[in-house]
């Protein structure tokens, strides 16, 4: 681990834990990560390095189900990590902060942005899924059809999802950063599996076995949010925004970022055409720089 991150357990009001993993810069202006699902809180040397040189406070915590997290009674909705959120902010002494979701994480930074605005100070969706009732976008679309199965599994209610989730999802949380490829199957495209480094392997992997730790239980309450209302609306988000998603992805559909760059007001779009889920994550300097400049922390 890096000399400067470290990890902690952070008291609920309910008598609960969320693990919490912190980097960066010590000093710097809070930077809330959301990882995408499944994952929980495991260090990036990449992520953490650019956060520090940006003099960034990187903060980024498992949700519940996941690592050592304590679980939520029933699944809850995107809307319902904003929570968390501030307990984890809260415990931290950080109140300004901008944050940034990736795919299944990028609902939870804008839903930061919607019910925190005095707080949050510009968010960023990176190859961000939208809403699964999203007027005007057909959801599936150009999505893998291991994501349909698991998708529609989740329409039939938690109890069936789990039992599917613990039959075909188990292969991916253990996976080893050489089986990583394989497991994921038509999840991956070709942009992407030249973007899966040994160190970004390792680090996926690593993340994923963290998130099952506690079984499948974190991934059904994510599959669960995913077809679900987010509990806000994204037209009425007014802090800065910024859509990054790639044509090459298999995972969260192009049309998605398409949509919310279109419905997310004064959203700036970054829609590329080269670049696919995982392969967006190299460039993390590029927008973590621009998410700074959108809060008007540089010009």
């Amino acid at each position: 681990m890096s000399p400067r991150t470290s990890t902690l357990q952070v008291p609920t009001r309910d008598g609960g834990v969320i693990e919490v993993l912190t980097g960066g810069d010590p000093d710097g202006f809070g930077l809330l990560y959301h990882g995408g699902s499944p994952s929980a809180a495991a260090e990036y040397a990449p992520l953490d390095r650019v956060a520090a040189d940006l003099g960034l406070r990187l903060v980024t915590y498992s949700r519940p189900g996941y690592g050592s997290s304590t679980p939520r009674s029933a699944p809850g909705r995107y809307v319902d990590d904003v929570e968390e959120s501030r307990t984890v902010l809260d415990h931290l002494g950080i109140d300004g902060f901008l944050t940034l979701g990736w795919s299944g994480g990028g609902p939870r930074a804008l839903a930061c942005a919607a019910l925190l605005p005095d707080r949050c100070r510009a968010a960023a969706s990176l190859a961000g899924v939208a809403p699964y009732d999203a007027p005007g976008l057909d959801w599936f679309a150009g999505m893998a059809e291991e994501n349909h199965a698991e998708y529609h599994a989740a329409e039939a209610g938690p109890e069936a999802y789990e039992a599917f989730l613990d039959e075909s999802f188990t292969p991916i949380l253990d996976a080893t950063p050489e089986e990583l490829t394989e497991a994921m199957g038509g999840l991956v495209t070709p942009v992407d599996r030249e973007a899966l480094t040994p160190e970004m392997s390792d680090w996926l992997a690593r993340t994923f076995r963290r998130a099952g730790a506690q079984g499948t239980r974190g991934v059904r309450d994510d599959g669960i949010a995913a077809i679900s209302a987010w509990g806000f609306e994204v037209g009425d988000i007014r802090v800065p925004v910024a859509v990054w998603q790639g044509r090459q992805d298999a995972m969260v559909p192009f049309a998605h970022g398409e949509w919310l760059a279109g419905h997310v007001p004064g959203a700036q779009a970054h829609l590329l055409d080269d670049e696919g889920h995982i392969s967006l994550v190299h460039r993390l300097d590029e927008v973590l720089a621009d998410l700074e400049r959108l809060a008007g922390l540089r010009a």
